[in-house]
């Protein structure tokens, strides 16, 4: 899975624990890994006792810390994806 990081490493964790807040006020983010050989943060979300999994890339990331407004549509069109999608809440 890779490698547990906390909040303060991930690059724009802010903006995306922001745009979660305002998608869906029940779900936190409960724990964040960083997969190396993919560049990617692999995003653990709890709501209801049931766990959603996602991943952004590092890329994505880095971009919205410079405010580029295509990232900001790319982060909303994933939190969409799996936010609403029954699929990925399995229970924990």
């Amino acid at each position: 899975m890779g490698m547990q990081v906390t909040k303060d490493i991930v690059p724009s964790f802010e903006i995306v624990e922001e745009k979660i807040k305002d998608m869906d006020g029940a779900v936190i983010i409960f724990r964040i890994f960083y997969i190396p050989e993919k560049l990617t943060y692999c995003f653990q979300l709890l709501r209801n006792n049931r766990i959603c999994m996602f991943e952004i890339t590092r890329q994505l990331l880095d971009d919205l810390k410079k405010r580029l407004p295509s990232s900001d549509d790319e982060l909303t069109s994933i939190l969409n994806t799996y936010l609403k999608d029954s699929g990925c809440w399995s229970k924990s």
